[in-house]
């Protein structure tokens, strides 16, 4: 076989391997509160959502891209989604309402939709064109998010702090894409350069405030 192309097949499996966490971690967050039967319900149909699609999204990424303020938008929806998530926090673990469900299917589709416009725009550069090679990389990413994900459940419900660990990764996802837009870039570059570092964790940062903010009303309802 082509060297060459055993070079792409790998650098499409070490992407998918990277580019998959912080979908993984987004499953999780959005899953753990639910009851084991249904947490797998919303994982399978989480992830089939997802990946259906990043099958559309392969063949729309680059004009898609091309919209004005794309990236900015979607990063705004992602700290959001990161903000419920971590709200979502002190909701009761017990609760079972197909409502719940729902949600959780309807956050991963959607934050998986936000944060694939890269992921995919990195597979569909490596594969240039092969239309095998993007389809292996989403077959790969599958076994990733659905066993990654329960994987970082049962770490999250040993060890409750890497939930604000993961809400604050997608903030920080949030602020890069928002940098990342072009209109966002061209802002960077005409007022001050390092913004493209600053934002990622200024928005970091606001995820603590509104967070603890959120957390201590939570706190003060309960109590009266």
């Amino acid at each position: 076989m082509d060297p060459a192309f055993l070079t792409k097949i790998a650098s499409i499996i070490l992407l998918d391997i990277v580019l998959s966490g912080d979908n993984a971690v987004v499953i999780a967050l959005a899953c753990r509160n639910l009851a084991k039967d249904q947490r797998k319900k919303a994982i399978i149909i989480g992830t089939a959502g997802a990946i259906g699609l990043r099958i559309v999204l392969t063949f729309a990424a680059v004009w898609l891209l091309q919209i004005p303020f794309v990236k900015v938008v979607g990063g705004l929806l992602l700290f959001y989604i990161a903000f419920d998530l971590l709200k979502s926090g002190e909701e009761d673990p017990d609760v079972k309402s197909g409502n719940n469900l729902i949600a959780a299917v309807r956050t991963i589709i959607v934050a998986d939709f936000v944060m694939s416009l890269d992921n995919v725009l990195a597979i569909a550069g490596v594969a240039n064109g092969h239309n095998g090679l993007v389809a292996l990389g989403l077959l790969v990413s599958i076994p990733l998010i659905v066993f990654g994900s329960q994987i970082i459940i049962k770490l999250m419900e040993k060890f409750p702090i890497l939930i604000w660990i993961g809400a604050l990764l997608i903030a920080y996802t949030a602020g890069t894409m928002i940098i990342d837009d072009k209109y966002g870039h061209r802002l960077v570059e005409a007022t001050f350069p390092m913004m493209e570092h600053i934002v990622p964790i200024l928005s970091m940062i606001l995820l603590i405030i509104v967070g603890l903010w959120t957390k201590k009303r939570q706190v003060r309802n309960i109590t009266k």
